[in-house]
C-alpha cells in the first residue's frame, strides 16, 4: 500500500495498541531518549492533578527502544485524539532490527506544551505516579505497563526502570475509600 506510513510508539502505544496497522517491527530511534516529564490530564490523571507519562527528549548519546507500525492515515484521526494532550507529531527516521531505516512519525510532547512537567528524580517521579488516577485508570500501571513492555522488547531503560523500583519501594497504594 503506498499511502502507509510507519509510526513510532515508545510508551503506551507499545502495550496499548488499540488502532489497525498494516505491520509490527522492533525499532530504535537515535539521538532521543524515553522521560516521565509529561502530565497527563485526560488518561492517567486529571486537570487538578496531572499524572506523568512518557515523551521523548533530544539527548544526542541515547537510543529509545520501541514499536514501529506501518498504518494508513486514517488511524491519526484516532490517534492525534488519544495523543491530544499536549503531544505533537514529528518526522524522524527508525532504524528496524535488520538494520533498515525508515522515515516515520512520532508524537513527541515538547517543553512548550502547557502539560509539561519535566525533569524530577526517580523517586519524586514515582511518588507523583503514585499518587494519580485518571479516566484510563491508575498512573502506576501505566508505568508497571511500560516497564514489563519494554523487558519483552529487551530494552534496559534506566529511567523508567528507576522509577519502577522507586514505585515498588512505596509499596501497595492505598485502597480508595468509595
Amino acid at each position: 500500500m503506498s499511502d502507509a506510513i510507519w509510526l513510532f510508539g515508545y510508551g503506551s502505544l507499545i502495550y496499548k495498541v488499540d488502532f489497525p496497522y498494516l505491520e509490527r517491527r522492533r525499532a530504535r530511534l537515535a539521538g532521543w531518549a524515553r522521560r516521565f516529564w509529561q502530565g497527563s490530564h485526560d488518561h492517567r490523571g486529571t486537570p487538578d492533578a496531572p499524572g506523568r507519562v512518557v515523551t521523548l527528549v533530544p539527548e544526542a548519546s541515547s537510543v529509545c527502544i520501541g514499536m514501529a507500525y506501518r498504518v494508513t492515515p486514517d488511524v491519526f484521526a484516532h490517534l492525534d485524539h488519544r495523543e491530544k494532550n499536549g503531544y505533537g507529531r514529528e518526522a524522524v527516521t527508525l532504524t528496524l532490527d535488520d538494520g533498515t531505516l525508515i522515515p516515520s512519525l512520532v508524537y513527541v510532547a515538547n517543553p512548550g506544551n502547557e502539560a509539561f512537567l519535566g525533569p524530577a528524580d526517580e523517586a519524586a517521579i514515582a511518588r507523583h505516579i503514585a499518587a494519580s488516577r485518571g479516566p484510563s485508570g491508575e498512573n502506576s500501571d501505566y508505568l508497571l505497563h511500560l516497564a514489563e513492555a519494554l523487558r519483552e522488547l529487551g530494552d534496559e531503560d534506566t529511567h523508567v526502570f528507576g522509577i519502577e523500583r522507586a514505585l515498588r519501594a512505596i509499596g501497595p497504594r492505598p485502597a480508595r475509600a468509595e
